[in-house]
């Protein structure tokens, strides 16, 4: 199993990758080619994979972390080139979401209408795990919440005629088999890192032996980062691969309490599972 990061907020020195806010991997297994996420813009995201040298004819799945705009952004670029894409998501995904600063709203949700996304791709929406192909998972909705969430500032959602705090039922991460135990791929970690872990660990017996991608903690207090860092180092010697809305002091506190483990994965990292 092959995992490479195509989108991220940075990429690698002297790569041929473009980057900016959003999120993306490529995941190749048996053959078979699973995209997660599709970052902010088809631009982007197409270029990343002409870098690659794979064709969206070649991907055999795409998997929605959740609904934000900067995981679901090259949906529209892709789909017409790749058209009947399976695509597995949470059934929330299609939930329109908002950034609500006082009486000012900004979309924020999938950037694509929802009718067309149905005509154009294979939608597999569930609230169960679902397996994508033999070795990759995805969590399934993050129900038990007892840890803090990665919550962004005013994210909101209609609920009848009010406003309340999006609830984030839709964010899910993938859990993948590698060669030497679970691999944790996620996609923005609204859930909660610590509760999406937990999740993982009632439901397999096991903590991943790698965590990879957005964990959400950039908004986090010292407070909240020291104690995922204790967790992380309480629970073994799982390597840390952070990045997208993690934050470079989540990064520096994570790094600082478990040292060589915790390494970078911007645009153009290529990690073997």
């Amino acid at each position: 199993m092959r995992l490479t990061c195509l989108v991220d907020n940075a990429v690698k020195p002297s790569s041929p990758y473009w980057g900016e806010h959003g999120l993306s991997f490529l995941i190749e297994v048996g053959g078979q080619r699973i995209l997660f996420d599709t970052g902010s813009s088809g631009t982007v995201l197409l270029h990343n994979l002409v870098v690659e040298r794979i064709l969206p004819r070649d991907i055999s799945a795409l998997v929605l972390s959740h609904g934000h705009y900067d995981h679901t952004g090259g949906l529209a670029a892709l789909l017409p080139l790749r058209p009947g894409l399976p695509v597995y998501a949470h059934p929330g995904v299609l939930r329109e979401r908002f950034a609500r600063h006082g009486e000012k709203l900004r979309s924020i949700g999938l950037p694509m209408d929802a009718n067309l996304l149905r005509e154009q791709a294979h939608l597999h929406l569930s609230r169960e795990p679902q397996e994508i192909v033999s070795g990759v998972w995805t969590t399934g909705e993050i129900g038990a919440r007892i840890e803090p969430e990665g919550r962004g500032e005013g994210h909101s959602v209609r609920e009848g005629e009010t406003w309340i705090p999006d609830p984030y039922e839709d964010d899910m991460a993938l859990v993948l088999q590698g060669t030497e135990g679970l691999v944790l791929l996620c996609g923005c970690c609204h859930a909660g890192l610590l509760n999406t872990l937990d999740h993982i660990h009632a439901s397999y017996g096991e903590h991943p032996r790698a965590i990879i991608g957005g964990t959400h903690l950039v908004a986090a207090n010292e407070q909240h980062i020291r104690h995922v860092a204790e967790r992380l180092q309480q629970a073994g010697s799982a390597a840390l691969y952070p990045n997208h809305c993690t934050g470079q002091g989540a990064y520096v506190r994570l790094a600082m309490t478990l040292g060589d483990a915790v390494a970078p994965c911007p645009a153009g990292t290529m990690l073997a599972l």
